[in-house]
């Protein structure tokens, strides 16, 4: 068992309000993040408004993470451009007019707002295009990153000249992996940050395993889960999995009662007023006590987890990582009855995949799933190493090692699936290694994971946060 890294101690529930940090930061990182790229223009684009069924009736508006990574501005309608070879920096945007003043009440000014940021020159963002024109007249090569958002793509069309279809394939490789390099090693306001929607996630996991009592809604449990985040001063990282379905991966709340004996699986996170995240996961007995069967496979993830946790230290690969989870799960399910046979040989055939069909870890920081848009299609200093095909784990899953201060997931499970059970079956698929009949024993079973955030030190690793019993 791996010992806690605090003591459990009463915090205050209260996030701090600010909205960037100290302008050396930004300035520090746009610094760094020129000399990697050496050459040209980085074109920064933030994002904008999206409507939800009308123009003027719009999502809660959420900034691109690279853009608050560098620039640290949180409206909407702004782009950057870093020239790289003359050393100099642009904030484009606009002042609020009176009818935006009328709506949304009074803003800083474009000028105070880059101040902020460090970032001396601003211009209206009408003259984007002609900037991007001329670098492009001069044969100045234009660094972006691939965009995920549809807007986001035909701005990049209509400024350079690509048709969206093409925009992703034409992204900055230099400017990609600097980003991920840059962004992947946390600093101390970070890890702050992110400790501080983590102290968040405790009380909201106190709370909801008061709550979860038979007769209980999952929905009531999500919705004051939410209020505490939102009354805290901040907000969720992403929609709520409140489930008894902990089978369905990604389940979310419904108004189904709780009932007695049932597991409760809660996948949760909150984003901090600078928007870095938390993300925790529990699975909790509903009446507060496991059945025998509940409790072999709750201590076959728990050992899954703590496994992995105890072997974090730079240079372990997450590969690595999530093998000797499947080696704990594979001997523990053996052990149960539901595996059989030799488990390194039922590893290297995926067997444990039918219960664990996903990979341990992601990486946490500004977004939940950080930089997954860049690293789905290049993951920073390991990017040559060949995708993993074993099963179970997803096809970003690298040899890529980690290094001090990555913050990541640990959140192993065993899930119980019918619809995969009876395909598997159907194709005689691991027979060697499965008990199918003694599986189909737990076909109602649901799912059990439980998940973590961890930082990644220099010899070793910690656990984030305020302990949250499991």
């Amino acid at each position: 068992m791996l010992k806690p890294n605090h003591k459990i101690v009463k915090m205050p529930g209260i996030l701090e309000n600010r909205t960037m940090f100290e302008r050396n930061i930004y300035i520090a990182r746009r610094k760094q993040l020129r000399k990697k790229v050496g050459s040209g223009l980085i074109l920064m684009l933030g994002n904008n408004d999206s409507p939800m069924n009308y123009f003027g009736n719009t999502y809660r508006f959420r900034q691109d993470s690279t853009f608050l990574y560098f620039i640290g501005i949180d409206l909407p309608g702004l782009a950057a451009v870093l020239d790289v070879d003359e050393d100099s920096e642009t904030l484009f945007g606009n002042d609020l007019t009176l009818e935006d003043i009328v709506w949304a009440g009074p803003q800083p000014t474009l000028k105070n707002t880059a101040q902020k940021a460090g970032i001396k020159k601003q211009l209206p963002l009408a003259q984007l295009d002609n900037v991007i024109k001329k670098a492009l007249l001069q044969g100045r090569k234009i660094h972006y990153l691939p965009p995920y958002r549809a807007d986001k793509a035909l701005w990049i069309e209509t400024l350079l000249g690509i048709r969206t279809s093409s925009v992703k394939h034409y992204a900055s490789r230099e400017l990609i992996q600097a980003v991920i390099a840059q962004r992947s090693i946390k600093t101390t306001n970070e890890i702050i940050e992110i400790e501080s929607a983590l102290r968040i996630s405790a009380l909201m996991y106190a709370e909801a395993m008061k709550m979860a009592q038979h007769g209980v809604r999952e929905n009531e449990i999500s919705g004051r889960m939410e209020g505490i985040a939102i009354e805290a001063g901040g907000r969720l990282s992403f929609p709520s999995i409140v489930t008894m379905h902990g089978e369905t991966l990604h389940s979310f709340p419904t108004s189904n009662r709780l009932k007695k004996g049932a597991l409760l699986l809660i996948d949760t996170g909150v984003e901090s007023p600078l928007h870095y995240s938390s993300d925790i996961t529990r699975t909790i007995p509903v009446g507060g006590k496991f059945s025998s069967r509940q409790k072999d496979i709750y201590e076959t993830v728990l050992q899954m987890q703590l496994t992995a946790i105890a072997s974090i230290k730079p240079g372990i690969s997450y590969l690595k990582i999530h093998l000797l989870a499947a080696k704990t799960a594979a001997e523990n399910l053996k052990t149960i009855g539901l595996m059989k046979g030799n488990m390194e040989e039922a590893i290297t055939a995926g067997a444990h995949a039918l219960f664990f069909p996903h990979a341990i870890s992601h990486m946490l920081g500004l977004d939940v799933h950080d930089m997954e848009d860049l690293i789905e299609r290049f993951i920073g200093p390991h990017a040559q190493t060949e995708r993993s095909i074993l099963p179970g784990i997803a096809r970003k899953h690298k040899e890529k090692q980690l290094q001090p201060g990555f913050v990541l997931t640990v959140e192993p499970g065993i899930y119980f699936i019918p619809a995969l059970i009876y395909q598997w079956k159907k194709e005689k698929k691991c027979t060697n290694f499965l008990n199918y009949n003694k599986i189909e024993e737990y076909i109602n079973f649901g799912g059990i994971r439980i998940e973590d955030d961890i930082l990644v030190t220099r010899t070793g690793c910690r656990v984030l946060g305020v302990p949250i019993p499991k």
